[in-house]
């Protein structure tokens, strides 16, 4: 969970090269397609528009359609998650009451790449597309012909998801994309907390030196150095790693300097203003404390070579602990069998002696291109009703957690808990085996969320009382943005080159020092990069989002 807040942009800049080049393609593809989707028996006519005179489906109710059809549904799934959570009672009894009968066809992401180059490129795709791991912004936006525009079934078809947009207006200018119109539907996840990863030390260090938690970045480089030189781990060794990554530093390690990198695009709002922070003031200072950090072997000699399986195998030696302090989701995220050892703390304040946590205020909970009805699709207004039936607080939880009488108990009371998962499972693997999870159609409303009571001691329970510590200190983060088809094949030449530079830079600065020396000719060299139209891409992106409503 931790990364899941930076996913989406992730995996956005690894798609640009490849929709850019089969946009034009795909288009030309599909041209048929939306006319033989729409032919015989279908509930939408060739314009997108709704033959509700058509006997078999109803337009409010249950069953949805008199006489079954099936619809072919398309989700990834990470690794090797497989289709267990298919056999979940409620989405076993949505198919018994609606009429609507689901062929899932469930792909491990490791396979997802391949085969979704040549789904875009064939022009063949399910009648839905369930989960925005599939297709990111931009492969949406440079083939809007192969998806249907949701408006006009969100106001006739779907009065669940109609009513959460007017409670909860995130969600709709979330999924307007740049035309204005809506291809996807969102979500809100139920009890997601406001901070994302926090800071997490190892108290049972602190403890054996007699030291506080610290709360500055004078107290954090105490603790740190005694961590370097005073044998915590009691083996006798000079092994102690204050602080270790993998491949560069993590930049909520900055997070001090009010550097709050939620889309993992370099860019922060301060007083409702944008910023590229690796320009700032406020990142040449943070690098300048890291290197001296470095130079007194208090950030791992190794941070910029090694990958994560050799970051894991020290996280979790099997002789002693090794890691002092980290940025994670929970404390017992990495640390197998030393997770006890660690706790979260509050937020470390910086130079300024201000606190920032990276978050979302709205909460971590919202998401777009949960579901995508495609233009082969012959029944859009059936499949706007289907989907509309998971965006109630009952449907959405068992969409989350796992069905009502398997996983979450309902209580007389009114109110939900979670059962305890069955021996040698985690609650985490537990609810992924039996629910869409992450992904798919939500909507907890906040009113909703005041039923349900999770163990605060354990996963998602734990981390909203984890959230405590940090959620007043969260920052405003750049928004959830979508660009034009144009911005899109502009940013992946942009972001390559200048990221790269940014990063090596980065490293050298680290672990060599030289900052002052070279900060103008670094800003100069990022200019004649292509930062100012960078910069306006992101600018004008978010102009936008904030005009919309």
């Amino acid at each position: 969970m931790a990364n899941a807040s930076k996913r989406g942009t992730f995996r956005m800049l690894s798609s640009l090269a490849l929709v850019s080049v089969l946009g034009t393609t795909v288009l030309a593809g599909c041209g048929n397609n939306s006319d033989n989707g729409n032919a015989g028996g279908n509930t939408g006519s060739a314009n997108g528009g709704s033959k509700t005179e058509d006997s078999n489906f109803h337009q409010e109710g249950l069953p949805i359609v008199d006489q079954p059809i099936t619809l072919n549904v398309l989700t990834i799934r990470w690794g090797s998650m497989g289709d267990t959570f298919t056999k979940n009672a409620w989405l076993q009894e949505l198919e018994k009451q609606t009429n609507v009968k689901i062929n899932w066809q469930v792909v491990s992401s490791n396979d997802w790449g391949d085969q979704k180059s040549v789904m875009l490129a064939s022009g063949k795709l399910p009648d839905v597309i369930i989960g925005d791991i599939a297709f990111t912004n931009a492969d949406i936006v440079n083939n809007l012909g192969i998806f249907r525009p949701l408006d006009e079934y969100i106001e006739k078809d779907m009065p669940n998801l109609k009513a959460a947009m007017a409670e909860s207006p995130e969600l709709k200018k979330l999924s307007t994309f740049p035309d204005g119109k809506i291809y996807s539907m969102p979500a809100r996840l139920p009890s997601r907390p406001v901070s994302s990863v926090q800071p997490v030390i190892n108290k049972q260090w602190l403890d054996k030196l007699g030291l506080k938690e610290p709360t500055t970045i004078d107290e954090l480089y105490t603790v740190l150095k005694a961590f370097k030189e005073q044998d915590p781990n009691g083996n006798g060794k000079a092994d102690e790693i204050p602080y270790s990554d993998s491949g560069d530093l993590d930049m909520n390690f900055l997070a001090p300097f009010g550097i709050t990198d939620l889309r993992a695009n370099h860019m922060v709002v301060k007083d409702g203003k944008t910023e590229y922070f690796p320009t700032s003031e406020a990142y040449k200072a943070g690098m300048e404390w890291a290197h001296k950090l470095y130079a007194e072997g208090l950030i791992d000699k190794e941070t910029f070579t090694q990958d994560n399986t050799m970051l894991t195998a020290k996280r979790q030696n099997p002789d002693a602990s090794l890691i002092g302090f980290t940025y994670q989701w929970t404390p017992d995220a990495v640390f197998g069998p030393w997770s006890k050892e660690y706790e979260a703390i509050a937020p470390i304040a910086g130079p300024d002696g201000k606190k920032y946590q990276l978050g979302e205020p709205n909460g971590m909970s919202y998401r777009r291109n949960e579901v995508l009805i495609t233009t082969t699709n012959k029944y859009p207004d059936v499949t706007a009703r289907w989907a509309d039936q998971f965006y109630t607080g009952e449907a959405s939880i068992q969409n989350f957690w796992g069905a009502i009488g398997t996983t979450i108990k309902k209580e007389s009371d009114g109110t939900y808990t979670l059962m305890d998962p069955p021996d040698g499972t985690s609650a985490d693997a537990w609810y992924w085996d039996g629910s869409l999870r992450d992904f798919g159609p939500k909507y907890a409303s906040p009113e909703f969320e005041k039923n349900i009571k999770l163990d605060p001691t354990s996963g998602d329970g734990l981390k909203l009382q984890l959230d405590n510590l940090g959620k007043e200190f969260v920052t405003e983060p750049f928004p959830d943005v979508m660009y034009t088809s144009e911005e899109y094949a502009d940013l992946p030449t942009l972001t390559t080159d200048i990221d790269s530079y940014i990063a090596s830079t980065r490293a050298k600065w680290i672990t060599k020092g030289g900052i002052a020396e070279e900060w103008d000719g670094y800003v100069k060299k990022l200019n004649e990069m292509g930062l100012e139209k960078l910069v306006k891409i992101y600018n004008d992106a978010f102009a936008r989002y904030q005009e919309l409503k």
